[in-house]
């Protein structure tokens, strides 16, 4: 069995939370708050992963297909494995959409569509046929790139003086519940419950013992930068800009001006997010494949075929991008809660019944005494 470093999963956890999430106006519901929204999420976020991480500490070195199984028995577990199964499938195709419509709009506007989205796939699946290994090394190559990329716009957004303190402000103007109505299901679903589909990675490090520690660091960390991002948005576009905006990260970099050298950085912004929505899609891909195979024994190579094929049809199925930013952020946010919350709080509550049933109370153990007068 292939194995993954500690460095290579801390790698992964980057990327994968990173990748397209700058992108789109997340938690402008909140206008203002936004940022505020996004820390909440977070902190949601990290309940999740805590119970995610326990549930992984059960079976260390088995998939969430087995750790499903030993919850739910091999007929129940088996129906919800496969729902898990399209639910990463759909996450994958979600990205491979967003890959073909980005290109279209601001790179190769002469491309077809359908051969961008068509390479993305092919690239992905032989990423996956060469291994898990191969994959991570990959993700590793990317991560000092991307970090320097982001460190370096951010001081070119605050150069250009952009930045406005007055449009974050007034904090909480309408209270608390306009924020945690932005935060849940909306910014847990997307990005920090995606988390879930670590219950496909974590059994294949190597060092099983760090796996809690280094994954939560990590969390934290890519948290922390998510709200930056987040907050850099508000105080440069505003509140209301945001909200009618697509893309609003690639908006804020168009307005870079240092001098009469740095400007006009979008097509290099692209390139940055189009390097993590290939290891977020990926990563899907993969999880999808690789549990395809566990869940019916065949081959990894005819699972990743058909998991592909499937995926890239799929893609094509929304008529416009309108409409896939509206469905992924208006409905799909609203169900994704039964893959990252309800499902792995079923087999939360499962393995501490299990547990129980094991070890119950001793009938034997004394009462506490009570304090004397």
């Amino acid at each position: 069995m292939e194995r993954i470093s500690n460095y290579q999963i801390a790698v992964m956890i980057i990327l994968f939370q990173i990748g397209s999430t700058p992108l789109f106006a997340i938690g402008s519901k909140a206008k203002q708050d936004s940022w505020v929204a996004m820390i909440v999420a977070a902190i949601i976020g990290l309940i999740l992963l805590r119970m995610f991480l326990y549930i992984q500490s059960i079976a260390p070195d088995q998939s969430l297909i087995f750790l499903m199984r030993m919850c739910f028995g091999k007929i129940a577990g088996g129906m919800l494995s496969c729902c898990f199964l399209i639910y990463f499938a759909y996450e994958s195709m979600r990205n491979v959409r967003d890959f073909g419509e980005i290109t279209s709009v601001t790179l190769l506007t002469r491309t077809p569509k359908f051969v961008v989205m068509l390479l993305v796939i092919l690239l992905a699946a032989y990423t996956i046929i060469m291994g898990i290994e191969t994959f991570c090394r990959v993700a590793e190559s990317l991560i000092l790139p991307i970090v320097f990329s982001y460190s370096i716009l951010c001081l070119l957004i605050f150069g250009s003086k952009l930045v406005k303190l007055e449009r974050i402000q007034p904090i909480m103007e309408k209270g608390f519940k306009p924020i945690l109505t932005a935060a849940f299901p909306d910014l847990v679903s997307f990005p920090f419950g995606q988390m879930v589909v670590f219950l496909m990675f974590w059994h294949l490090m190597a060092d099983s013992n760090k796996v809690k520690r280094i994954s939560i660091f990590t969390y934290l960390g890519v948290a922390v930068f998510l709200v930056g991002m987040n907050m850099i948005n508000v105080l440069v576009l505003g509140p209301s800009l945001i909200g009618n905006s697509t893309l609003p990260f690639l908006q804020t970099v168009q307005l870079i001006q240092v001098g009469d050298i740095f400007e006009r950085l979008d097509v290099f912004v692209t390139l940055l997010l189009f390097l993590g929505l290939f290891v977020k899609l990926t990563a899907f891909f993969w999880a999808a494949s690789y549990g395809v195979s566990q869940l019916t024994g065949c081959r990894a190579k005819v699972s990743i075929c058909i998991v592909g094929s499937v995926i890239f049809a799929s893609s094509f199925l929304e008529p416009n991008y309108t409409y896939h930013i509206w469905l992924g952020l208006a409905v799909s946010v609203k169900l994704f809660p039964i893959f990252q919350i309800l499902l792995p709080l079923a087999m939360f509550i499962a393995i501490l019944f299990r547990k129980l049933k094991k070890n119950p109370p001793s009938e034997d153990t004394p009462a506490p005494r009570e304090n004397a007068c």
